[in-house]
């Protein structure tokens, strides 16, 4: 079956992100704090907005690299197919490639493009109507 799945490569960038976000939370939290001593509820507010940030930051963080760096992703994004530019961090971090078309014992499959299942000799997909790859 094809797979749903946001590249290596980006969640990695959004991993880098994330951490991008928590160092803005620091600083924000501390020039915040600074800057508001003394001015009663405002004093915690914009402070409050930095930890934010940073509990933010350490979520995405978390799940953009564990979807970098695991053999089993969380699946969101993009339909790739084999004839598609391959992630190079796979070659890292996968085991094996993940997008080919899993056929069942029934002969049947799923279409590449919108998921539907599709008979082995069909040339089109009944629900999307996109050519299916040969096999």
């Amino acid at each position: 079956m094809k797979s749903i799945k946001p590249g290596r490569g980006p969640s990695m960038m959004g991993g880098f992100g994330s951490v991008f976000g928590i160092i803005f939370g620091i600083f924000w939290t501390v020039l915040a704090a600074s800057m508001t001593q003394g001015f009663g509820p405002v004093g915690i507010i914009f402070p409050l907005f930095g930890v934010l940030f940073i509990i933010i930051g350490i979520c995405n963080a978390v799940y953009n690299f564990k979807n970098a760096t695991g053999k089993n992703r969380y699946s969101e994004f993009d339909i790739t197919d084999d004839t598609e530019e391959p992630d190079p961090l796979n070659r890292y971090f996968g085991d094996k490639p993940e997008n080919t078309l899993d056929t069942h014992s029934s002969g049947s499959s799923f279409c590449p493009y919108c998921g539907a299942p599709v008979q082995s000799d069909f040339a089109f997909c009944r629900k999307c109507g996109k050519a299916l790859p040969k096999e």
